[in-house]
This record gives structure tokens, C-alpha cells and sequence, in this order.
């Protein structure tokens, strides 16, 4: 075969899926995983920082909020930086950052430098998360793309509840900044990424570097032969090609707003906005609302990681459907069964005495929105070309942020007014109001490759 012949795309698409494949999906995926520990982690600290420096609901709120505003600035830069760029360096940044950040979260000795060193956290996190979906999504073929990215996102509850379970067993015994400590430690993981995590050869052919997508291809065919146990791979089948288009740091962002993607992309955005202000808005106050209705501490974290364990058979059903009856209808299915189960625990949370009611519609809640986590991250990138994809992942994540660095200040200002009820029944308008975007302006991607998705001419 005259590798030559043949783009990126048609390469890629046509390789069994193989032991590499997976274990360049681990590696991403426990990527994803430690970042999602440290966000998660202050859902269980709040309440003792909160305790510690004297902090008013809202200035709790305020803390809460720092990391998203950091994700705001990581995920809008990183877009654009990873498809100027190349995923791998920006990618491998962010994890050094993070790390980094999170010990300096263990030295915080007043609110103020804790609130800095949060958001210094979240540009690491906020750079790491959109980045991670493009690059699993260039590397998958496409009849696997979105389970494997669905299942990805599963590391995101996983790290709630492993966040859920360091805090209940560390927290009375060495403190919250030792807990911070701790966190920082996986950082070294990114030794295991600068050797085994390849460039997007997509990214490479795109960017006009054809010869560097030649040699990673080749060692990725290898690897996957070696792992297959066999010489022969499958033929190339003929896929659209796009353009060429290295363009500069700000060509992706006018690209996602091109008549093409523009309706793509207000669709997306609004869907990130308003899942994430209801889903931040109610679980970084998860804890800190249960100790609020005269739970102690170690109760409260232990309800929280209890309901939370409903996120993991939530993007297990959620990557097995996305697959089954397409991206849009599961979207739609998870947001409205969210804020469903969202209303009801708000109303069960009032009688603080009914603690099966709470745990039960808590589980419900919590299966139905990590489902919908992991529509999102596998949807969100097959809407853009190659060229911008890093940068539309970006952007939508960024907005949604904007939601995440909302919710918990809304919370905290709503909350003494209206009680848990009324927070909760605002969360469940949100994701309302998500799910309607999604049934009424979302296109369905199951099945089509990145290129068929982003309108490119077939070649000859």
C-alpha cells in the first residue's frame, strides 16, 4: 500500500480497534480522571474551609467558583493554542500546571491566596478537558469514537467519588491542605504522556506537516499490528477531504463562527452554559447544603459520595446508547431525567429526616447528569473540522464554565432565600432549558467519520 495515497483520516478509519487504541484511552482517561478529582475535591472541603476561615455563604460561593473562572480563561486559550499548536505540548502542559497548582492550594494561609491558587487550578483543568476530547476523538475510529469518548467522561465520576472517598477518610485525620497535597502528586503522569501519547496526525496533515502524519501514522499502524498479532490491516476506504488550512492563532475561532458552524455552535454553547450553571450550581454545594440541613461533616461527605456512585452505571448507560440511539435523543433523554430527579431531591432534601428519599432521588440525579457529562464531551468535538475542533471543544467548554463560575455564587445567594427547595428547582429549569436546545437546533453524528461531519468533498 502506498501510505501516500491515503489522508490521515482513511488511515486511521480503517484500523481495527486494537490494545493500543486502549491504551492510549487509559492514559488520556486517567488524565481526565485526576484532573476531575481535584474540581471535585471542594464539593467535600467546602464545608470545613468554610468552617476554618469564617466564610459567609456567599464568600463560599465565591471559592467555589474561583477554579471555573480559571477554566474559563485555560479552555478558551487552549482551543486555539492546540489547533495553532498541536495537541500533545498543550496538552501535556496543562497536566504540569495543574499539578503545580494544587500544592500551592496545600500553602494557602488566608482565603484570598486559596481563591488565586483555585483559579491558577482551573486554567490547568480548563486546558486538559477540551483538549482530551479531541485528541481521543481524532485517534478513535469513528464506529468507536463515541463510546470510547463517553466512557472517558465516566472518569469524571469516578473521580468524584474517589475525591468523595479520600475526603471521608483523610479530612478528620490530616486536614484539607494535606488533601491538596496529595492531589498534586499525579502530575508526574505527564512523564507517561510525553512517551506514549502520540500528535493528531489529522492535526499534522491539516497543519500542512504531511511527512510528521506519514511517520506517526506508520508507528501507530505498527504498534497496532504488534498488538493485533498480525502483518496485514484492512484497506483504506475513500472519506471527504478538507483543505488544508494551518491558518494562524485566530483563523479556528472565525472558522466555528462560518456559516457552516454557526448554528453549531450557539447550539453547543447554549447547551454547555446552562447544564453546567444547573450542574456546578447544585454539586459544589452538594456537602456543604447537607451539613446546611444538620448533617455533620463526615455524614454529609459520606451521603454525597453515596449519591454520587449513581454517576457510574449513568455514562455506562450513556456510552453504550450514544452508540445504540445517537447522540441527540440521549442528550435530550439525560438532561430532562436530571433535572427531573434535581427538582424531587430538592423537595426530599427539605425533610432532612427522610434520608432514603434523599439518597434515593440523589442517585436518579446523579445517574442521569453523569450521563449527560458523557453526551456532552463525546458530541461536543464531532461538530467541528479538524482544523477548529480543539478550538469549538474549547470555546463551548469556556462558556459552559461560565455557567460552572455562576452556579455556586447563584446558589449561595439563592439559597438563604428560597431554601434548598428553590435551589434545586432552578437547577432543574436549567437543564430544562438545555435539553429543549438540543431537541430543537442539535444535528445527530452517530456513525459518520470527523470528515463526513464537517462537510468535506469526497476525493477522487
Amino acid at each position: 500500500m502506498d501510505t501516500h495515497v491515503y489522508s490521515a483520516a482513511e488511515r486511521l478509519e480503517r484500523l481495527p480497534i486494537s490494545g493500543y487504541h486502549r491504551v492510549i484511552f487509559i492514559i488520556i482517561a486517567l488524565a481526565f480522571f485526576f484532573d476531575s478529582m481535584d474540581l471535585a475535591m471542594m464539593t467535600f472541603l467546602l464545608g470545613s474551609i468554610k468552617t476554618e476561615f469564617g466564610l459567609s455563604t456567599a464568600q463560599a460561593g465565591l471559592l467555589a467558583s474561583s477554579s471555573f473562572f480559571g477554566m474559563v480563561v485555560g479552555a478558551s486559550l487552549s482551543g486555539m493554542l492546540a489547533d495553532r499548536f498541536g495537541r500533545k505540548p498543550v496538552f501535556q502542559w496543562s497536566i504540569v500546571l495543574w499539578g503545580l497548582a494544587s500544592y500551592l492550594c496545600s500553602t494557602a494561609q488566608d482565603i484570598e491566596a486559596l481563591i488565586l491558587f483555585r483559579i491558577l487550578l482551573g486554567i490547568g483543568m480548563g486546558m486538559e478537558f477540551p483538549i482530551a476530547q479531541s485528541m481521543l476523538s481524532e485517534l478513535i475510529p469513528a464506529k468507536r469514537r463515541g463510546r470510547y469518548i463517553a466512557l472517558m467522561d465516566g472518569f469524571w465520576p469516578l473521580g468524584f467519588v474517589a475525591a468523595g472517598v479520600l475526603s471521608y477518610f483523610l479530612l478528620p485525620v490530616v486536614g484539607w491542605r494535606d488533601i491538596f497535597l496529595v492531589l498534586a502528586v499525579p502530575a508526574v503522569f505527564v512523564l507517561v504522556i510525553r512517551f506514549f501519547i502520540p500528535e493528531s496526525p489529522r492535526w499534522l496533515e491539516q497543519a500542512g506537516r504531511g511527512d510528521e502524519a506519514d511517520a506517526v501514522l506508520q508507528r501507530i499502524e505498527e504498534k497496532v499490528r504488534a498488538s493485533l498479532g498480525r502483518r496485514d490491516l484492512p484497506e483504506p476506504v475513500r472519506l471527504p477531504r478538507l483543505a488544508t488550512q494551518p491558518g494562524n492563532f485566530f483563523s479556528a475561532l472565525a472558522q466555528i463562527w462560518s456559516p457552516l458552524y454557526r448554528q453549531r455552535t450557539v447550539m453547543i454553547w447554549s447547551v454547555w452554559f446552562f447544564a453546567l450553571l444547573g450542574f456546578y450550581g447544585l454539586t459544589s454545594w452538594l456537602s456543604a447544603l447537607l451539613q446546611q440541613s444538620g448533617f455533620a461533616v463526615t455524614q454529609s461527605v459520606y451521603y454525597t459520595v453515596l449519591i454520587s456512585l449513581g454517576g457510574i452505571p449513568g455514562f455506562l448507560m450513556a456510552a453504550w446508547l450514544v452508540e445504540r440511539w445517537g447522540r441527540k435523543p440521549v442528550c435530550v433523554i439525560t438532561l430532562l431525567g436530571g433535572g427531573g430527579m434535581a427538582f424531587l431531591y430538592g423537595q426530599s432534601a427539605v425533610f432532612g429526616g427522610n434520608v432514603g428519599l434523599l439518597v434515593g432521588t440523589g442517585l436518579l440525579m446523579q445517574f442521569f447528569l453523569f450521563g449527560m457529562w458523557a453526551v456532552l464531551y463525546t458530541y461536543t468535538p464531532e461538530l467541528y473540522p479538524t482544523s477548529a475542533r480543539a478550538t469549538g471543544s474549547g470555546f463551548a467548554s469556556a462558556v459552559g464554565r461560565i455557567g460552572s463560575l455562576l452556579g455556586p455564587l447563584v446558589t449561595g445567594l439563592v439559597f438563604p432565600i428560597t431554601g434548598q427547595g428553590g435551589v434545586f428547582a432552578l437547577g432543574a429549569l436549567c437543564f430544562a432549558v438545555a435539553a429543549g436546545v438540543v431537541w430543537l437546533f442539535g444535528m445527530e453524528t452517530r456513525g459518520k467519520t470527523l470528515e463526513e461531519l464537517s462537510g468535506g468533498a469526497v476525493a477522487d
